[in-house]
């Protein structure tokens, strides 16, 4: 009987520490090759100029990929979307290239400075949101390329969600802009909240 008192108290304290136990380890960002292909359009990412994302949900092993930041972002508000996020990344655009973004140039995109508003269109060539590590050098592509500077909370939805052309913000040789607010932004990501069951 003691013996099975105490084999019932392990398997209820294993139970206990999976249901409110430590959270899962943050995943670290992942290289990509041709088996990577865009979540919404199916595409091969690499094929792709401008900045990418990846997003890692809870249960699953390997990213999600995105070819556009936009698009990671669209994936991380939209409340039909499945899972938990555990780790979004982007590439920083302060170290890399345009034309073919350095797969080792991933930030977390919750810390990240973003331009929305420039002439430069993102993979799918529709406007970007163009992630930087560092302000200084997102207000620099702001004064070659137009566009302000927020932070993630503060891209608006309107901006993420259009399907048509948001209106340009030209702030060459200026400022970052980044005190103009055309619009709100919707929070952050939804790592500590429910999973979500796809519609």
């Amino acid at each position: 009987m003691r013996l099975m008192s105490v084999l019932l108290l392990l398997v209820l304290g294993a139970g206990a520490a999976g249901c409110g136990g430590e959270p899962p380890p943050k995943p670290q960002p992942r290289s990509w090759d041709r088996d990577a292909v865009g979540y919404y359009c199916n595409m091969v990412v690499v094929e792709h100029e401008g900045p990418k994302a990846q997003i890692f949900l809870n249960g699953r092993e390997n990213p999600l990929w995105f070819t556009s930041v936009r698009d990671g972002i669209a994936f991380s508000r939209a409340r039909d979307e499945p899972g938990r996020i555990l780790a979004f990344y982007v590439n920083d655009m302060g170290r890399t290239e345009w034309e073919r973004p350095s797969d080792t140039s991933w930030i977390d995109a919750e810390t990240a400075w973003y331009v929305i508003g420039s002439s430069r269109r993102g993979g799918m060539g529709m406007p970007e949101a163009v992630p930087f590590g560092d302000r200084e050098r997102a207000a620099a592509f702001v004064r070659d390329y137009g566009g302000r500077v927020v932070a993630f909370e503060d891209i608006p939805d309107a901006y993420i969600f259009s399907t048509g052309e948001p209106e340009p913000v030209d702030r060459r040789g200026g400022g970052d802009g980044a005190d103009d607010d055309p619009g709100t932004g919707s929070g952050m990501l939804r790592g500590g909240g429910d999973d979500d069951g796809r519609a």
